[in-house]
């Protein structure tokens, strides 16, 4: 019987041998994001991650945020990297040291919907003329509230429009919530909101194509909605995994990936176009 005891020594340790080296493998192979709502909400994240896996055996797990609670995750070194869509702070967040490989890849826009009656008479006007529109009729407006890039952007269009936010007046609401839920409150008040394009089609696609809100304010070149994907900086974050962080840029900016996200639609509409260089 001893060298039965042999074998099973021998299996044993062998199983503990294969822990210790396989454990580090299988952590490398899950890749921590932090994203914005709308890459999560839009249903885009679902539909490239098991393509991700299959091609280079890395799971993707993502956290969806607004892009400044995602930029902060970076700075934490929570997450290995990040999907996000507000350029001006993306930018500061590289010059800081917190992240590289900043690479665009793919963009929609901006849109103002509202309600079909249009209480404030914004449809077709240009943006400047829609928020003073809405700001002289004190029509319900949902912002985000949230430091999204949605919400970023949202500010910069006011101020654009030479247009001082109030602090405590009804007619501008604050949700504090993603993209989704704020569309939800201005079709439950009767108010207007502003979303991306991706979204909307996501929120149009729920209602089956009877949405009560409604696209407004469109085609502004200032509406454009650039997306990027940011490495985590290894030098300030020693945890995070570079190489996998390295392997999903190189995917998802290549072009099979990018063919896969132009084809990605709901109703027949395009929710991204591609564009990484």
């Amino acid at each position: 019987m001893s060298w039965i005891k042999a074998l099973l020594n021998f299996a044993a340790i062998a199983a503990l041998i294969s822990i210790f080296l396989i454990a580090p493998v299988n952590a490398n192979q899950v890749l921590m994001m932090a994203t914005t709502t709308s890459t999560d909400n839009t249903g885009l994240l679902d539909y490239l991650a098991p393509e991700f896996k299959k091609d280079t055996g890395i799971e993707l797990r993502w956290t969806a945020t607004g892009t400044g609670k995602a930029l902060k995750l970076g700075e934490n070194c929570d997450v290995d990297v990040l999907m996000v869509h507000a350029p001006e702070a993306e930018k500061k967040f590289v010059d800081a040291g917190f992240g590289k490989s900043r690479n665009q890849i793919m963009y929609n826009d901006f849109v103002i919907i509202g309600p079909e009656n249009d209480p404030a008479g914004i449809k077709g006007r240009s943006i400047k003329d829609a928020l003073g529109a809405v700001k002289k009729k004190k029509a319900l407006f949902v912002s985000r509230g949230d430091n999204s890039g949605t919400h970023k952007k949202e500010l910069s269009l006011w101020k654009s429009a030479n247009i001082e936010l109030p602090e405590k007046e009804k007619w501008y609401l604050q949700s504090g919530q993603g993209m989704m839920a704020s569309m939800i409150i201005a079709s439950e008040r009767n108010g207007y909101t502003m979303t991306d394009r991706g979204t909307y089609i996501k929120y149009e696609y729920s209602k089956k194509g009877k949405p009560s809100l409604k696209i407004l304010v469109e085609g502004d070149k200032s509406l454009l909605n650039q997306y990027s994907v940011i490495a985590v900086d290894s030098k300030r974050c020693k945890n995070v995994k570079n190489e996998p962080a390295e392997k999903f840029i190189a995917w998802i900016t290549g072009n099979n990936t990018q063919k896969t996200i132009g084809s990605f639609k709901l109703l027949g509409k395009q929710l991204f176009t591609p564009n990484a260089k």
